[in-house]
């Protein structure tokens, strides 16, 4: 697990930038550097020591030498592997899965990637050929930036890195701030600065005399499957995710598990207790508030296990929370749950460096309220003047309600009910629509922008799933899009702020492979989300569990801005700066605050909008 950067060039790389790259990516490893510098390539890593200690570091290469590889992440089938290679007469001398990667490059070329079950960003470069293979993982777990100009390619783990050139433009992609502005992050393959790209999950990238071409190597096929007997599906999803999970604990540094009162993180610590039988080292975050505590139940199921168990109570004061985002996230990234994330890895990393957790449990068997009512809806559509009033009236109730409150609970079927079933999904995902957008723009922006529509990435995914029901599509919809564009960005950035190596058992793919052909009725049924997760884990878990509903993972975002906030919203989204950028309209920006303030909720518009105008602040380049 590391921090990588590189730059190949026609001309020559530029060997101080790499370095000051990789210096500006220390927290991702602190335990070390190591460098290539050739005439053609530099390559650069920053190592966070976890597995193979003492031997591990990098670059790695092949026998020849002509085979230069630095890698982040971690191989979960680096055994078979390296038996495998041993047997075809390749000489591997450390227990590091990165020194795979230039032999079995040697075996199979580019495809390698396909042989990989893990999470990785890496880069390879073939002296012989002069070739660059940069590549992600299928989900994107793991980060990759890069940036194209005459004849030079550069790359690296974070925006931040990037940074350190003096030549990186500063300028704003205005299609990525309108994508933004609707899912609250920065979908790849754009980022937010003009010139910058992000490689998508599943891609390849290969660099050649300064020709570049991108390619996808995988997608997640969810075309369903038959399921004979319930019980045997159950049984099958204990194996893997045993399985995934006792892949997931390899390493010689200290381990552990985020642990929250909800069914994936619980199920997650149930089955390390049950690979290792020793005793697990489990992290739990509180709050004061107790819609979002959830100390009680994962302090029942520590108890049960018998773990060494942490908790610790946040009270973020909405001051450090927003210079905590500003300061770690290179992209405005406005969702809420990362401030609660960025204290969980930061108390966790005083006493481990790796956690396992249960991200991607809701991705796998439908645990979002959203998919509980893309399958209630199911095909139902509403005529076209009704589905004009409906819309209407679920925009104002949800505009009104609080969070979490059966008004705007109202207000969203009754959006949602209004829209296409092709559309649902991508309104479900939206904070900002296209005419919102449009009437918050200045005349110049809206020109650039009216033709651009944003909803048409998450409809892209929906319309070429291979799953063949509204509640099957939206589920692939986001793992192709949510799943890697907030929660997997938000998961990495802070661990890796606090140089934590996070897992995720339920996002190996093998598992994600076998969960993504079940039937809506494995999923959800009698209007119980995870249902075959549930019935699979129950023997582990006390029943309490089993029966708690889902609790938001966030902070009080509407009282905040209503009070400790107020100022800093104001003068940040009113003040002649903002309005100098010339991409939005004061008066709307003044209106939405004004609307707030008198009882309207539209707290995660303003927190959107905050993220960004902060983060343009923020963005000068600080040189290493």
């Amino acid at each position: 697990m590391c921090g990588i950067a590189g730059q190949v060039a026609v001309g020559g790389p530029d060997h101080h930038l790499v370095r000051r790259m990789c210096d500006a990516l220390a927290h991702r490893g602190p335990d070390g550097d190591g460098f290539h510098h050739g005439p053609r390539a530099a390559f650069g890593m920053r190592r966070l020591a976890v597995t193979d200690v003492a031997r591990g570091g990098q670059p790695v290469r092949n026998e020849r030498g002509d085979v230069t590889v630095v890698f982040d992440g971690e191989i979960y089938n680096y055994p078979e592997l390296r038996t495998e290679l041993l047997a075809r007469g390749h000489q591997l001398h450390s227990g590091s899965g990165a020194e795979l990667i230039p032999h079995l490059y040697e075996e199979h070329g580019p495809d390698l990637v396909h042989r990989l079950r893990g999470m990785f960003a890496f880069a390879l470069w073939d002296d012989r050929t002069g070739q660059l293979l940069l590549a992600r993982d299928r989900l994107g777990k793991k980060p990759l930036f890069y940036r194209e100009r005459a004849g030079t390619l550069t790359f690296t783990s974070e925006l931040k890195a990037l940074r350190q050139d003096p030549e990186l433009p500063q300028a704003v992609n205005l299609e990525a701030l309108h994508h933004y502005l609707t899912y609250r992050y920065v979908p790849a393959p754009l980022s937010l600065l003009d010139g910058v790209h992000k490689l998508p999950p599943g891609h390849l990238l290969i660099w050649r005399d300064g020709t570049t071409q991108v390619r996808r190597y995988w997608r997640l096929d969810a075309t369903p499957r038959p399921v004979a007997d319930e019980e045997n599906e159950a049984a099958r999803l204990r194996e893997l995710l045993l399985d995934a999970t006792r892949r997931r604990l390899a390493g010689e540094r200290p381990i552990g598990a985020f642990l929250s009162g909800g069914i994936d993180s619980a199920a997650v610590v149930a089955a390390m207790a049950r690979v290792t039988g020793g005793r697990l080292r489990t992290f739990t975050i509180g709050f004061e508030d107790p819609r979002f505590d959830e100390r009680v139940p994962a302090r029942a199921l520590a108890g049960m296990y018998g773990t060494s168990h942490h908790e610790f109570v946040a009270t973020p004061s909405a001051a450090e929370s927003v210079a905590g985002l500003t300061r770690h996230f290179d992209e405005p990234f406005a969702d809420a749950s990362a401030i609660p994330s960025l204290y969980l890895a930061r108390m966790s990393g005083a006493h481990v460096t790796v956690v396992l957790s249960g991200d991607g449990g809701d991705e796998c068997f439908a645990g979002y309220q959203r998919h509980l009512l893309m399958a209630r809806l199911g095909a139902a559509r509403a005529p076209g003047p009704l589905s004009r009033a409906l819309t209407a009236a679920g925009n104002a109730l949800v505009a009104r309600g609080a969070p979490g409150t059966p008004l705007r609970q109202t207000g969203w079927t009754l959006r949602v009910l209004g829209q296409p079933p092709s559309r649902r999904y991508a309104g479900l995902m939206t904070c900002f629509d296209h005419e919102e957008k449009l009437a918050l723009y200045t005349p110049e922006a809206r020109a650039a922008l009216t033709g651009v529509r944003s909803g048409a990435l998450v409809d892209e995914a929906y319309a070429t799933s291979r799953a063949r029901t509204p509640l099957g599509r939206a589920v692939d919809a986001d793992i192709a899009t949510y799943l890697p564009g907030d929660l997997l960005v938000r998961t990495d950035i802070t661990t890796m702020a606090h140089s934590v190596q996070a897992r995720s058992p339920f996002l190996d793919h093998v598992l994600l492979e076998w969960a993504a052909g079940l039937p809506d009725d494995l999923r959800i049924r009698k209007g119980r989300t995870k249902h075959l997760l549930r019935e699979a884990v129950a023997p582990w878990l006390p029943p309490e569990t089993l029966a708690l509903p889902k609790k938001g993972f966030g902070v009080p975002l509407a009282a905040w801005l209503r009070t400790s906030l107020r100022d800093l919203a104001y003068d940040a989204l009113t003040d002649r700066t903002a309005a100098s950028r010339g991409f939005f309209q004061p008066e709307g920006i003044a209106r939405l605050l004004e609307e707030h303030m008198s009882g309207h909720d539209h707290a995660t518009r303003i927190w959107t909008l905050l993220q960004f105008e902060l983060w343009q602040r923020a963005a000068t380049p600080v040189r290493v």
